[in-house]
């Protein structure tokens, strides 16, 4: 139920957003730029709501957080379907982030991290695996759904979807979770995170902290700078739109598998190696943009793309609770999405001013790619956190 959650984040996810974009130019008549910083503001101002989304989830549990978000998040897409003009736009975008690519994937991992002691990575695997699939698939969906009914009936179709499914599996398919602390938190797992909770200002003095974070903020960015505008930025390469909106099926296959792939292996080595491999792929992919055209070259990149970014988020999940415990986790992850989503508003307003600079895509596109390639270098180096004897939140 937890993947269903995570899938149903779709649409406010980047990939999920990206078959708006053109309609909404053409309709509201406003430019790419204008539309990129709308999704800047929003996104920004949206990341500033999750730590206290976190935080929520630690103290209330993640059944009575998860549905307050989920209502929210289906207002939020109504409220994108009655955009006149930049400001509701703008405002459509706040909660759509912070509600749906914030809050909802949060909360579906989270609540597997505190439920789950025995193999966590493998049932975060599995959860990022299932919801990364819905998430892929949503762009194709709701391209063909625009086209029958127009962009406007489509957000609403979209939250009417978030409303009859999300809302009944937070009141009644999550009750083992509906304690102020969520379950398992009381016990001691098998990294002891609930007998020593580390207090979140030990956490963010530790290297392994900011690898973390760093490669999941990286790979929004760069991810999201080319999905928001992956109609355009493949179109520049000679794909049709179809073509480019049927580019995040690999995207589907391949960030499914890494999922579980990515997250099983935390299980059995050292988090950080993994983040270094899925930096790596991030930014030889970039680097390889040039080169994509119709065929398979355009599904190589797709697949190769989807499936680094999906690796350092099942990373993410998987490696926090490991080292921190669960009994915090809430309030940790609310700060590290806040840092992810955040990362992400720039990244469609830069690639987008950088193509106007430029001409094209491809020289910003080189320069993003250097910012994984950094974070793949350090990350070798990062120590393995050494829980404070004693520490409580």
């Amino acid at each position: 139920m937890t993947g269903a959650v995570l899938a149903l984040s779709g649409p406010g996810q980047t990939a999920g957003m990206s078959v708006f974009v053109d309609p909404i130019i053409a309709d509201l008549d406003v430019s790419r730029s204008a539309v990129s910083t709308a999704y800047m503001i929003g996104t920004l101002a949206g990341a500033v709501a999750l730590p206290w989304i976190g935080r929520a989830v630690d103290r209330f549990g993640v059944r009575v957080v998860l549905s307050a978000v989920a209502a929210a998040f289906a207002v939020f897409l109504v409220l994108l379907a009655a955009a006149q003009g930049l400001v509701g736009l703008t405002a459509g975008f706040v909660g759509a982030r912070a509600m749906g690519q914030g809050g909802m994937t949060m909360i579906a991992t989270t609540a597997v991290a505190i439920g789950v002691t025995r193999n966590r990575g493998t049932a975060v695997g599995v959860t990022t695996a299932v919801g990364t699939a819905g998430i892929s698939l949503f762009p194709l969906a709701t391209e063909r759904l625009i086209a029958a009914v127009g962009w406007r009936e489509a957000f609403v179709a979209e939250a009417a979807l978030i409303a009859v499914v999300v809302l009944p599996i937070a009141l009644w398919g999550l009750r083992g979770l509906g304690g102020a602390r969520g379950a398992g938190d009381g016990e001691p797992g098998e990294d002891g995170g609930a007998a020593e909770a580390w207090p979140l200002r030990a956490i963010v003095r530790t290297s392994m902290f900011w690898v973390v974070s760093s490669a999941v903020a990286i790979s929004g960015l760069v991810t999201t700078a080319v999905f928001f505008h992956q109609v355009s930025v493949l179109g520049e390469q000679g794909l049709t739109p179809v073509e480019a909106a049927a580019n995040f099926l690999p995207q589907t296959l391949a960030g499914l598998l890494a999922s579980l792939a990515f997250a099983s292996a935390t299980d059995r080595f050292p988090p950080k190696l993994l983040i270094c491999g899925s930096m790596t792929v991030t930014a030889a992919t970039l680097a390889l943009l040039p080169l994509v055209g119709p065929g398979w070259t355009a599904m190589a990149y797709g697949a190769s793309l989807g499936a680094a970014a999906a690796g350092a988020r099942a990373v993410e999940a998987a490696a926090f609770p490991f080292y921190y415990g669960t009994a915090s986790l809430g309030t940790l992850r609310g700060l590290t999405q806040s840092i992810a989503v955040g990362s992400t508003a720039v990244g469609p307003l830069l690639l987008s001013a950088g193509r106007d600079a430029f001409g094209s895509y491809a020289p910003v596109v080189l320069m993003l790619a250097v910012l994984p390639a950094l974070v793949a270098l350090a990350a070798p180096f990062a120590r393995t956190p050494s829980r404070p004897a004693g520490a409580r939140v």
